[in-house]
């Protein structure tokens, strides 16, 4: 099952709570839509499944805790909605690579509704003096 990431900085924090989960296939991360994250119609704003995709796709490049990217682009289709309450799954899968940049294809969805499908551009990067990950490695079941 899904483990909750829990940021305790910086963007994330504001959006989440977020989860995840690894397997032989890959990370999926996910999060459940609340009142903050609606438009007007009370589904999930695009903004926010734009987001979600970013951070659920770009997951697929991590080869380890500390693998640190970036997005040079994302490209995504929005195909439907997700009424609050909905689960929102996403997942990445790496298609081509050159160097340090990786091209990632990637779905959001909830339940068997494709809610998005989309291309990111992502390049890992060396860490940064006094970075640190805005998240520890999931500890909590969702």
């Amino acid at each position: 099952g899904y483990s909750i990431l829990p940021w305790h900085r910086g963007f994330g924090r504001q959006i989440g709570p977020l989860f995840e989960k690894r397997d032989e296939t890959g990370v999926y991360r996910a999060f459940r839509v609340e009142e903050y994250h609606t438009n007007g119609m009370m589904n999930a704003h695009g903004g926010m499944v734009m987001t979600f995709a970013d951070m659920a796709w770009g997951a697929a490049v991590e080869k380890d805790e500390d693998t640190w990217w970036v997005t040079v682009r994302l490209l995504c289709d929005f195909l439907s909605g997700a009424p609050m309450g909905s689960f929102v799954e996403g997942k990445g899968e790496v298609v081509g690579r050159q160097d340090d940049v990786f091209t990632v294809e990637g779905r959001i969805w909830t339940g068997d509704k494709l809610l998005m499908r989309g291309t990111g551009i992502f390049k890992v990067i060396e860490r940064r003096d006094g970075a640190q990950k805005p998240f520890t490695r999931p500890t909590e079941k969702a």
